[in-house]
């Protein structure tokens, strides 16, 4: 691991495979407050979720279709 940025909070490295390791006094820190650390830091970008995606109007047509061929 390299050393990225050491402050007297947290020492932050970079792994040998591209993502980052942040070690404060009282061991690594993971989760959100990681992402948080890094953010403020610069050494990442957060990007939104993606909406879900609501079903295509492509599959509600032939049931509408059907319908209408069944009250005929």
């Amino acid at each position: 691991m390299k050393l990225v940025k050491k402050t007297s909070e947290y020492t932050i490295y970079l792994k040998n495979n591209g993502r980052h390791a942040v070690k404060s006094g009282s061991g690594y820190v993971n989760g959100e407050e990681k992402a948080k650390i890094l953010l403020a830091e610069g050494l990442i970008k957060l990007t939104e979720p993606k909406p879900a995606e609501e079903a295509p109007a492509e599959e509600e047509a032939p049931a509408e279709e059907a319908a209408e061929d069944a009250a005929e």
